[in-house]
Order: C-alpha cells, then structure tokens, then sequence
C-alpha cells in the first residue's frame, strides 16, 4: 500500500482523542509531502541536524517532534521553531532548552521521559527523579519551557504482556503526577506506542502515538 492508504488505514483506526505522531526520520522530502497531503500535520524526528534541513524547505504549518535523544549542544539550532520535544530526561537539558527558547522568546513544550524499559539502553527518569525534578526549586524558576506530560518506550520484544504492564506503569505515573500543576507544568499528554505497540499504548491510555514504519515502510538506514 502507498503512505497515503497507509496513513487513511491507520488515522481511521484510531480514536479521536489520539494525536499521530508520523515518525519521518531517515525519510526523503517526498515521502514527507505525500503523507502531507493525506492531512498528516504532525511530524517525528530523531535528529536535529536532519529536522531542521527538513524544515527549512517544507511547508511552515508542520508541527516537528523530537522524538530521539536530545544532546544539550544541539538544542539551539531547533529551539526557533520546534513544536514538542519528547525525550526530556533531565534538569540540566531542561535548563538549556529554556534557554535557547528565551533567546526566540518562546516557550516550548516538552514532555518528561520516564524510564520502563529492563533494556539499560533506553533512555529516562526514574520515578524518584522525576518527582524529585517537578519538585524542585530550579524547575519551577524555568519560564520558558512548559512540561505537557510524559513519555517512554518499551522494552523490544514481541511479549506483548511484558509491554502492557510497562506502559501500564507509565500510565500509574502519569495518573500520580497529574493532579501537580504549575504555570510550566501541565499534565495533559501521555505519550505511549510505536508501530508495533501502539495499540496497547492506546489501551493503556496513551494520547499520543509515535508511528514510522507502518505509514513510511521499513526505514533506509544507509540514508
């Protein structure tokens, strides 16, 4: 199937309240405006360098995600015009972000990475330290940066069991910090799922889905 009845197929099966993030990275310009063109508004990517060639030639309406993990020395060159940063997992990248964003006299949106993953490879917060962050002094003095809520990413495997309880517990976070509310922090999104998991995600409770290959196809590492 094309990206356009890929992306038809997979926005007729989801609720409404679900916002599709189409994971973009490693993907030409082409590919991009087609799923553009189906309506697609939302779009991920996991490098800054190759985020910010996309939008400089692509329409201005588009809302880009950083999705992968972000390097502090790397956040001004996306801090004029990226619309949420998804992998935020610690205060001193959060104070470099509302820094750059200060310099453009923005705020931007972040969500707080939570570690549920057993791979020590993922990236994340502890429970501990997140609470520990939201409640600290130096996060509440940050201006312009606006926490929306939180994100994480199960472990690889195919146990799908394995998967629903670690989002599950995400969700059990995401329900305990909700209620704490401060001018640069609220609780709204919480994004969970991928291509091969989002279902779960959605049944977890997960607003927002992360989704590449099941719209773009399997991506081209040697890009």
């Amino acid at each position: 199937m094309s990206i356009t009845e890929n992306l038809k197929k997979i926005k007729d099966s989801l609720p409404d309240n679900i916002i599709l993030v189409a994971v973009s990275k490693t993907k030409p310009i082409e590919d991009i405006l087609e799923a553009y063109h189906t309506g697609q508004r939302v779009f991920g990517e996991n490098k800054i360098q190759e985020m910010t060639e996309k939008q400089e030639v692509l329409p201005k309406d588009i809302q880009w995600h950083m999705i992968g993990h972000v390097q502090r020395n790397k956040v001004k060159y996306m801090a004029s015009y990226v619309s949420l940063i998804h992998g935020v997992d610690s205060l001193k990248l959060l104070k470099e972000i509302d820094k750059q964003a200060k310099k453009h006299r923005r705020i931007i949106p972040c969500l707080l990475q939570v570690f549920i993953a057993t791979e020590e490879t993922k990236f994340g917060l502890e429970q501990d330290e997140l609470l520990e962050l939201i409640h600290s002094d130096e996060f509440k003095s940050l201006q312009n940066i606006k926490i929306i809520g939180l994100m994480g990413m199960a472990s690889f495997t195919t146990d799908t069991q394995k998967i629903q309880k670690e989002f599950q517990s995400l969700k059990d976070t995401f329900d305990y910090v909700k209620p704490y509310q401060l001018p640069n922090c609220h609780f709204e999104q919480l994004s969970i799922g991928m291509s091969g998991d989002y279902k779960i995600g959605i049944e977890c409770g997960s607003t927002m889905v992360r989704i590449g290959s099941s719209i773009f196809g399997e991506r081209n590492y040697l890009v």
